[in-house]
């Protein structure tokens, strides 16, 4: 029989709570239920407002994955949805409002993914974000050099940088801007991007042209266009270990010396919560949102 829980009120009916998904570890989807539960007051704001877009993985990383942004099939009725313009038509998205629509979200297996936008104001940014992906050799030791000069090279344009793990092999900087237009936010960080290969050479590459990967740390900056979405923070990934796109500390940046020192899993989070909160809460300061020159 498929349990039947309340949250808030509503009734959700959670399935296969037994199903490894996370094989690695042996990580089942109660936990994962149960993880996100526990991060609640901290992911959901990241998420409110915000379309959802799902990278699903019901089976576990070696089953299908894939995305799905439009409302899905039998999303109940409580679920909060909007309308998102896009260039082929408008289309209907979930907006992940509150635990009982997380845990129902979160029953369907899913990362999640969001745009630097708010539904109120689609493709004006409120965020500004840089991946940083390292090809092999290089690994986020590399991503955290690079992800040091961008903190300081948007410090001088008065902008302040957050991080966090890309929750598999890179860095994310994340910062609050006042509200910009999407297109100007991409084009500001193309722009950075392209400095930091000048500054960096042997270090940094601001082309996706993957033969000029190897041993490099990509600013990937084109994550800030409109139509495009970023790993949500406290996100887990479709990875063979529960991993987790989690917040971390500038002192961790400046000292990491090997992969792991950054790579954290669901069973990490909660102790960090209790010495940490969040560590991205500024970025719903609107006193920290950066204007770009």
């Amino acid at each position: 029989m498929t349990p039947i829980t309340e949250v808030e009120g509503r009734r959700l009916a959670l399935t296969n709570l037994g199903k490894v998904l996370h094989p690695a570890t042996g990580f089942t989807k109660g936990e994962v239920l149960h993880y996100y539960a526990t991060v609640a007051e901290v992911l959901l704001p990241h998420l409110r407002d915000r379309p959802v877009s799902f990278l699903r993985y019901p089976d576990g990383p070696d089953g299908q994955v894939f995305f799905t942004k439009n409302v899905p099939p039998g999303t109940p009725a409580w679920v909060t949805t909007a309308e998102v313009p896009r260039t082929e038509g408008p289309a209907r998205m979930v907006l992940v409002q509150n635990l009982a629509s997380l845990m129902w979200a979160a029953n369907l297996v899913t990362e999640f993914h969001t745009p630097q936008w708010t539904i109120g104001t689609p493709g004006i940014a409120d965020r500004i974000v840089f991946d940083l992906d390292p090809g092999a050799p290089a690994t986020v030791v590399e991503c955290c050099e690079v992800a040091l000069w961008l903190r300081e090279r948007l410090a001088a344009d008065g902008i302040e940088a957050y991080t966090k793990s890309s929750g598999s092999k890179g860095l994310h900087l994340l910062a609050s801007v006042a509200p910009t237009p999407s297109a100007d936010v991409s084009a500001y960080a193309k722009e950075l991007a392209v400095e930091a290969e000048k500054a960096l050479p042997r270090r940094v590459v601001h082309r996706m042209t993957r033969n000029l990967r190897p041993g490099k740390v990509f600013v990937d900056w084109s994550q800030n266009a409109g139509r495009k979405t970023t790993a949500t923070p406290y996100t887990l990934r479709a990875r063979a270990e529960p991993t987790v796109s989690a917040p971390v500390t500038w002192d961790e940046v400046e000292g990491c010396g090997s992969p792991a020192q950054l790579a954290f899993q669901a069973t990490d989070i909660p102790p960090r919560m209790q010495d940490f909160g969040d560590l991205l809460a500024p970025l719903f300061d609107p006193e920290h949102a950066g204007r770009l020159p």
